[in-house]
């Protein structure tokens, strides 16, 4: 913590001590007011103005250090300045010193609380960005809730300050007025518990609970004005339809099926979806290939005869289809069926809420599930129809290794697939907008990357973008334009466009849920809008994996798949919100790249006070002997603590060993507890302890030591 906060803090801690010991609450009451009040509407009405200030300046300071004393404050306002006047004073007042206690408190405690508790803090901001306001509302309505705890804890999010001032100014008028007025008529009060009898004080909590109620009322008013176009059944089939047998749709069916509810599967294409068929599974086998004709490039490093290895592509793509074969059987429609949930192969249409038409067959459901997926998004570039593109669905049909092979993208699916066909033979340029490769890691994470890129002889062009595609002479030829305005013609034989993905809602029937402007929405990227239960606009219908987002990974889908199914199951008893507070992530090029949590340039962007620890993975034992000594961990912490805000691994098998930080995140172990943890030798997955000793090396007291080194040399010379 800085100087400046930590004298802020001394200070405050002086003149709420000295309120306390000088027993302030004691003075400020109605009994003494009562005995002084001749005396001080003499000097009201001989100085108005003054007397105006000097109370509304008590007041503030007050409210802005939490003093006892606020409730008898208003009170002599009313008795001293009237109902308009008084009114006006104490709602302004109040609120000024009300956002000076939630500033004190947002310079003071938020870094601190933010670093101590990220994961918490996150989803706490991501709830006060959504609905902070209205909770705010509700709480300042209900005099009962002590408003110096509203502003402490406020004062630790994200809300904007002119918000806070806001929604606090009209949330706490009604309990103004009823004080101000009670003290217009002071002389019939003996204590402040005159003011709110039990029915008022009731009928206070009731208006503070009443926009609670009114949410409730006005979502199921939007939805019942959905629901009331369509007849209702009165008998179900199944209790749940899912659509699409991808990673997402898998999970929901199997929960739902482990819980003993009668489910049913819809798949118009193969089980499995895009990760069994032309995502995870595919790319990671022809990555294997190509990182094994790779090493038999490197024998001499490793004390073998030089050797070459050209590469059989279609040996090589019959290779990929043989491991989707053999994975598939965990997929299937057998292995579901057996485990209780009914397949249907079809294109699934939802003709209403309740309703699933796959072919000629309706089936009545009490919720739906959409888990139909993504694609690959193509970019509107001109030419690009004409060339015959590929993407990272229908690049597994090629028989033949294009000679040059031009990438569009630098994110995970252009990364793993350049460098996959460079090392298999083809020469590959890749294209990115941004100023470099994964762009969404921290810049040591794409110069690693790059240097490796053009150590294998891929030809990276960053901060530019194709803007045409263009024919002549049986000659394809893309034109690539920088910031500047400069361009470079690209010549080449295929090209494969990996510019993200998008959500797969065709043909699902959407258009038969919506009137007007009322019905399923869909995001900019084509995915469907869900709240923080997976809910779309129809309650009973839910969405998730690729085509709900916002993490397009295969083992995001499967996470989501467990709140859709439980909240379709059981939502009308309790409701699950999606956690992705701990959701890691691999590009599985060469080096890898795994990450969990907030990395270094998302805790700049947070204005969090931090640590980065870093593990050059080059000293490691175990890499070293497989000839594999590059990389590094880096881990970020609160400034001080060992609390793991995130991870970024850089190196072999990043993927596997950045499993322990998912583990201790998930947990809130901190460095500590990995440094604590014994690691076999050799292994890769010391460098996790390596890491956290270089944290604790950091974070060694230099006073310790001292005292150590003093201990431990008495009496030697």
């Amino acid at each position: 913590m800085t100087r400046p906060r930590l004298v802020l803090i001394a200070a405050l801690v002086i003149l709420m001590g000295a309120a306390f010991w000088f027993d302030l609450g004691s003075i400020i009451t109605l009994e003494n007011f009562k005995a002084s009040q001749a005396r001080i509407d003499a000097w009201v009405t001989d100085r108005p103005v003054t007397a105006a200030l000097t109370y509304f300046i008590v007041y503030i300071a007050m409210a802005a250090l939490n003093i006892p004393g606020a409730a008898i404050l208003t009170l002599v306002g009313g008795a001293l300045f009237g109902l308009l006047q008084g009114t006006v004073l104490v709602s302004f007042a109040s609120t000024i010193g009300a956002t000076l206690a939630f500033l004190l408190s947002r310079y003071l405690l938020r870094d601190w609380v933010e670093n101590r508790f990220a994961g918490f803090s996150e989803r706490i901001n991501q709830g006060i960005k959504k609905d902070g306001a209205f909770y705010l509302f509700t709480l300042r309505l209900i005099p009962a809730f002590p408003f110096f705890v509203i502003n402490l804890v406020m004062g630790l999010t994200r809300m904007p300050v002119l918000t806070y001032y806001l929604v606090s100014q009209i949330g706490m008028l009604p309990a103004t007025l009823i004080y101000v007025n009670a003290g217009t008529q002071l002389s019939k009060l003996e204590t402040t518990g005159d003011i709110l009898s039990p029915a008022l004080l009731g009928s206070l909590i009731l208006l503070g609970v009443f926009p609670l109620i009114a949410r409730f009322l006005v979502n199921r008013y939007k939805a019942g004005r959905l629901y009331r176009h369509f007849k209702k059944p009165s008998k179900f089939d199944t209790n749940m339809v899912v659509i699409g047998a991808g990673s997402a749709g898998l999970v929901t069916s199997y929960i739902a099926a482990a819980a003993k509810a009668k489910v049913t599967l819809v798949e118009r294409e193969n089980m499995g979806g895009d990760c069994l068929n032309t995502g995870c599974v595919p790319s990671k086998a022809l990555i294997r290939s190509s990182r094994i004709a790779n090493y038999i490039h490197r024998a001499p490093e490793f004390g073998l005869l030089p050797a070459t290895a050209k590469a059989d592509f279609s040996a090589v793509m019959r290779r990929v289809q043989d491991v989707i074969a053999k994975i598939e059987p965990h997929d299937s429609i057998e292995r579901y069926t057996a485990l209780g949930v009914d397949c249907e192969a079809g294109s699934a249409e939802i003709v209403s809420p309740w309703e699933v038409k796959v072919g000629d067959k309706t089936i009545t459901t009490r919720s739906i599930v959409i888990a139909s997926g993504g694609k690959p998004a193509i970019p509107p570039i001109p030419g690009l129809d004409e060339v015959d593109y590929l993407t990272s669905d229908t690049l597994w049909d090629l028989q033949e290794l294009p000679q040059r092979l031009l990438v569009l993208g630098g994110g995970a699916i252009g990364c793993e697939l350049a460098q996959a066909f460079r090392r298999l033979g083809s020469q590959v340029t890749q294209v990115e907008m941004m100023p470099r490769l994964l762009a969404v890691e921290d810049a040591p994470v794409s110069a690693a990357i790059e240097a490796e890129f053009a150590a294998d002889g891929i030809r990276v062009l960053t901060g530019m973008k194709v803007t045409r595609f263009s024919s002549a002479a049986g000659q394809l030829t893309a034109t690539a334009e920088a910031e500047d305005g400069a361009t470079q013609d690209i010549e080449f034989d295929k090209v494969l466009v990996a510019t993200g993905r998008q959500g797969n809602t065709e043909g699902l029937g959407l258009e038969n849920l919506r009137f007007g402007d009322d019905g399923i929405e869909l995001n900019r990227n084509g995915t469907v809008v869900v709240n923080e239960y997976l809910q779309t606009a129809y309650p009973n219908i839910y969405a998730c994996g690729d085509v709900a987002g916002p993490y397009q990974l295969t083992h995001a889908a499967a996470h989501q798949a467990w709140y859709a199914a439980m909240n379709a199951l059981y939502g009308s008893l309790w409701k699950f919100r999606v956690d992705y507070s701990v959701l890691p992530r691999a590009v599985f090029c060469d080096p890898e790249v795994a990450s969990v949590g907030i990395n270094e340039q998302q805790a700049c962007e947070q204005q969090l006070d931090y640590d980065v620890t870093e593990y050059g993975i080059d000293d490691l034992d175990r890499a070293i002997a497989d000839g594999e000594a590059h990389g590094f961990v880096r881990v970020i912490t609160p400034t001080g603590s060992d609390k793991i805000l995130g991870v970024t691994i850089v190196g072999p098998h990043a993927g596997d060993i950045i499993s322990e930080y998912v583990l201790a995140m998930r947990n809130g172990l901190g460095l500590g507890k990995i440094l604590g943890t014994v690691h076999i030798y050799p292994t890769l997955a010391e460098a996790n302890k390596f890491a956290a000793g270089n944290w604790r090396k950091a974070n060694l007291s230099e006073r310790l030591l001292a005292l150590s080194a003093w201990f431990n040399r008495r009496g030697i010379d």
